[in-house]
């Protein structure tokens, strides 16, 4: 024995022969460890290993170093199917001691077989799911689950126990009685048990006998004495029994030979049909439960592992979605760049309107600080240009139905040029045609505003949510038609053209203006003549 204080070796006396420390307190534990470790080893010896694993781990509070306490411990633990605690118990003691230790060899054993070993850890994982089955009310499948359990490992404790409470549970007390006499004969004290067998005794009110029953003469019963014959007892003599027995003889014949031989058939075959028939349609029976309680485990497992993988899935998919927005958003930036660069190149050649088309596809919100600055630039030296491909593409767009993009040309070119009555009419009939008639009195009420008192305004005006003047074409081709001729005939250009010029326009405005006049002049002068024709008859 080693002080606890400097680990030198101890002798007789009551104080460390180095640092000079009271050791009596140490020497009492490590004797009370002793002492428990022999109770722990005669409980153990009559399977009563309850109470050895209490009086084993006293031992261990006692003297954690105590070698052959712990390795017991973890043969305990492996005799009542404890693997995981017996394993854990085996690894501390070769940890504390690694040379001349069973415990080495106790490991060594179980590694060797490598298939016992992997059988045990699949019996506790099942007895785990089992468990699970439990919680959530598949008592069934945890009973077909429990039984192979105990097929395989028929010293799990905890087994027993549970398939014993199912049928507790399902009212089957004689076979949780079998169940729990087997549970008692590999641990006789244990609480848990008996407790159960307690339970099973007053549901049934019969008493469970634990102790074997001797056999005598192939009957079960309690051992008898056997009777000695007297000598007064005499036995009669064969005369005297013959003699005692009247004789009788009765002839048979054919027929009743024959009558027997069909009743002994006949009641053959019925207790054939009432002793073994139902036995063995009981028999298929429960077997076709089992194997629908089995095929309920596998759907069961196999809904579980589809939900997994669904959500694995899932997670899998999302991760796609992401990684394809990444690579839709790298090429857009990678497009929107090489858009700007063809477009500056495009100017450097002298190819404006090449330039022009190339950076009316750029998008601005994916350039950096140096690229926007490059991009400004080139926008505002390319101001004509972008304004006729712009008006171009919008026109062909609107004329193609494809209003959003008509839309959207003519806002850019709007930005360019506001006060463009080609871009303004056919933004308002863009956004009138695409089902947005607010923001068609928004762009009419600019026309108004930049053109007062002209026939652009009032032809504008017509189509606005509150006019009544306005009739709709019989079809949207029909009214796509209309517009475009209404535009080139009050912008003076056709779609084609892509130009505009307000000086034409205004000059459009003067000569309908003027006309107007004329018209009105005439007018006037109409009515005087009738008047004074008039005076001219009655003088």
């Amino acid at each position: 024995m080693k002080c606890m204080y400097c680990g030198a070796e101890l002798g007789a006396v009551a104080y460390c022969p180095n640092c000079g420390c009271d050791v009596t307190v140490q020497r009492q534990a490590v004797v009370l460890s002793g002492l428990y470790y022999n109770q722990g080893l005669e409980k153990a010896q009559v399977r009563d290993l309850s109470g050895a694993i209490d009086m084993l781990n006293r031992s261990l509070k006692f003297n954690k170093g105590n070698i052959d306490a712990r390795n017991l411990l973890g043969l305990v633990y492996f005799e009542t199917g404890e693997v995981v605690a017996a394993l854990s118990e085996w690894v501390i003691s070769k940890n504390l001691q690694p040379e001349e230790n069973m415990a080495s060899d106790y490991i060594a054993n179980l590694q060797k077989d490598a298939n016992r070993l992997d059988l045990i850890n699949q019996t506790i994982k099942k007895y785990n799911i089992a468990l699970q089955n439990c919680r959530s009310d598949n008592e069934d499948v945890a009973m077909i689950q429990l039984k192979k359990i105990l097929q395989q490992n028929p010293k799990l404790i905890k087994g027993y126990h549970l398939l014993a409470l199912l049928y507790i549970r399902q009212e089957e007390f004689e076979k949780a009685r079998r169940l729990l006499k087997k549970a008692i004969r590999i641990d006789k004290t244990n609480t848990t048990t008996l407790r159960f067998l307690r339970e099973v005794d007053e549901q049934t009110g019969t008493t469970t006998t634990l102790e074997p029953h001797f056999r005598l003469f192939g009957r079960r019963g309690k051992t008898e004495e056997a009777v000695p014959r007297t000598e007064e007892a005499e036995l009669p003599t064969p005369a005297e029994t013959l003699a005692a027995r009247p004789v009788s003889y009765r002839p048979v014949g054919i027929r009743g030979t024959l009558a027997s031989i069909v009743i002994g058939i006949v009641i053959g075959a019925a207790a054939i049909w009432f002793l073994f028939i139902p036995a063995r349609t009981q028999r298929l029976n429960e077997e076709a439960n089992e194997k629908i309680a089995k095929y309920s485990a596998d759907i069961a497992v196999y809904s579980t592992q589809n939900q997994s993988l669904t959500a694995q899935l899932a997670n899998q998919q999302d991760t796609v979605d992401n990684a394809n927005t990444n690579i839709d958003n790298a090429n857009a930036k990678a497009s929107t760049y090489e858009d700007l660069l063809n477009a500056v190149q495009a100017m450097n050649n002298n190819q404006r309107t090449a330039a022009a088309t190339y950076l009316i596809d750029v998008n601005q919100n994916l350039l950096s600080a140096d690229s926007q600055q490059i991009y400004d630039s080139v926008y505002r030296e390319l101001q004509e240009e972008l304004l006729e491909v712009l008006i171009a593409d919008g026109a062909e767009a609107f004329v193609g139905k494809d209003f959003a993009t008509a839309i959207q040309r003519f806002e850019a070119a709007r930005e360019i040029d506001g006060a463009n009555y080609t871009i303004l009419l056919y933004l308002a009939h863009s956004y009138r045609l695409n089902g947005d008639q607010a923001s068609c009195d928004e762009v009419i009420a600019v026309i108004s505003e930049t053109f007062p008192h002209s026939m652009r305004s009032v032809n504008a005006e017509k189509y606005l949510s509150t006019s009544d003047t306005y009739e709709p074409a019989p079809d949207e081709d029909t009214e796509i038609k209309e517009t475009v001729a209404l535009i080139e005939e009050y912008s003076g250009i056709t779609p084609e053209a892509g130009d505009t010029s307000n000086e034409d326009a205004a000059a459009a405005d003067n000569t309908a203006a003027e006309d107007a006049e004329a018209d009105d002049a005439e007018a006037d002068n109409a009515d005087e003549d009738g008047a004074d024709e008039e005076n001219t008859d009655a003088g």
